[in-house]
């Protein structure tokens, strides 16, 4: 399985951006799929995530309300819609996906990884 993530940027605070991570290869065996994102000197979180049917969803406390994860099936894409960022947003944000059935809110639950996407929200 390869993942593909984009749609990182600058933006000002209050603005928006939406990241999308591709899958290709045995993207049959994908169920959970999610965005975490590192910032300088941190470590890397889990921010959202979604089950295979999207039924499923999970945020993290700091970005719950203004962060919508989407994913079409048909496309094998996620989604990850962000809204009214904020400076403390500022990171490299990672797409990864795993074949397990449970939510899995640490790295090594996650079996594959998109190349980083970087997202610059200025003041």
């Amino acid at each position: 399985v390869q993942l593909q993530a984009s749609g990182g940027g600058l933006v000002q605070a209050g603005g928006s951006l939406r990241l999308s991570c591709a899958a290709s290869g045995r993207t049959g065996s994908i169920y959970y799929k999610g965005w975490f994102r590192q910032a300088p000197g941190k470590e890397r979180e889990l921010v959202s995530a979604i089950s295979g049917s999207g039924a499923i969803t999970y945020y993290a406390d700091s970005v719950k309300g203004r962060f919508t994860i989407s994913r079409d099936n048909v496309k094998n894409t996620v989604y990850l819609q962000m809204d009214s960022l904020k400076p403390e947003d500022s990171a490299v944000y990672y797409c990864a996906a795993s074949p397990r059935l449970r939510l899995g809110m640490q790295q090594n639950d996650y079996d594959y990884w998109g190349q980083g996407t970087l997202v610059t929200v200025s003041s």
